[in-house]
Parts: C-alpha cells; sequence; structure tokens
C-alpha cells in the first residue's frame, strides 16, 4: 500500500533530502524532519517559502500532483507589499505574461491576516511607511517562484508565502516542522 505524508515545511529549509549545493555547513533539508525511508517530494517548495509539502513512495500519485498537464491546484496565502486595488487582483485572476510567458489564470483574493499563522523566525520585515497585506491565491501550475513573480509583477512584492492546500490536502494545524500521515 502507497504511503503519502503531508509536512509544514518551516521557512529556510530545502525541499529535498540532501544540500547539494553548498560549500561549508549544510543548510537544513527534509531528513532533518522527516526519517521515512521511500518517500520522496511531489513537487518543491521555495527555501524561502513555507507550508504543506506531499510526500509518497507513488511515483503515479507524484507525477500527478508535480506535473503541470494535471493543472492540481495549489492555494497560498501570501503576505505582500502594498494594498492590491481590484485591476491587481483581476489580473492575477486573468493571468499575467511573466518573461518566461503567459500565466494560468488564478483564484486571487484579499484576505484578512491569519489569526493561527505562526510566528516565522526571521521575521517579516517590516516598514512603517508601507502597509501589508494578505491575499489568497490559487494556481494550477508550478512554475519557478511563480507566486512572488505574479505579485510582483502587479506591483506588490511578496514578503511572506505559505501554501496551506495541494488539491484536496490541506495543512489545517499541521504545525511547522512536523508531519502525518494522509
Amino acid at each position: 500500500m502507497a504511503r503519502t505524508i503531508l509536512f509544514n515545511k518551516p521557512f529556510d529549509v530545502l525541499s529535498q533530502f540532501t544540500d547539494r549545493g553548498t560549500e561549508g555547513s549544510p543548510r537544513p533539508t527534509l531528513s532533518n524532519y522527516i526519517g521515512l525511508p521511500g518517500v520522496y517530494p511531489a513537487g518543491r517548495l521555495d527555501r524561502d517559502s513555507e507550508g504543506l509539502m506531499i510526500l509518497t513512495d507513488d511515483g503515479k500519485l507524484q507525477a500527478r500532483i508535480s506535473h503541470p498537464r494535471f493543472k492540481s491546484p495549489k492555494t497560498y496565502l501570501a503576505q505582500i507589499e502594498g494594498l492590491p486595488d481590484d485591476a491587481a487582483l483581476q489580473a492575477l485572476r486573468s493571468g499575467v505574461t511573466l518573461k518566461d510567458g503567459p500565466t494560468r489564470p488564478a483564484k486571487a483574493r484579499r484576505i484578512d491576516p491569519p489569526g493561527w499563522l505562526w510566528d516565522r523566525d526571521p521575521p517579516v520585515r517590516y516598514r512603517k511607511s508601507v502597509p501589508d497585506c494578505w491575499i489568497e491565491l490559487t494556481i494550477t501550475e508550478g512554475r519557478n517562484r511563480q507566486v512572488r513573480r505574479m505579485t510582483a509583477h502587479v506591483g506588490h512584492p511578496c514578503l511572506r508565502l505559505i501554501r496551506v492546500a495541494i488539491g484536496d490536502w490541506k495543512l489545517g494545524d499541521l504545525a511547522p516542522g512536523r508531519w502525518r500521515d494522509a
């Protein structure tokens, strides 16, 4: 029987089991948190992003989650600089053209700051002169740093990014650095 787990990846952790890219002290990886043999990430999450990752020993499931042709929806909460107007949100909903081509339309809406959210270490920079807000964004592709590039494209750089859902799998109350069976 296939094993599938949900993991809440902390900030500054690589979404792989080994650190192949540094000289000196290695960076934290999935192996610092998950000691299960034979499970592999279904997709990636940038080192400076947090939240839900799915790991499985089922190759077909791994492909279905991570390959763009399956259009698996991924939902993020993004803390962004500034207060987006309706035009900025509509641009995200329609799809924006990035350097590597147009994005698929996304679901995008402003939300209240999540009351359940854990503190991040280090904390997000705070500037008195620049307001920030939270948006919920659901995309159906997974290009490199796509959500960050999309929000920057509409004039609102991303300060913090947390993936809260992949398809029907939800982060829920899973604490950072913890995992559970799906």
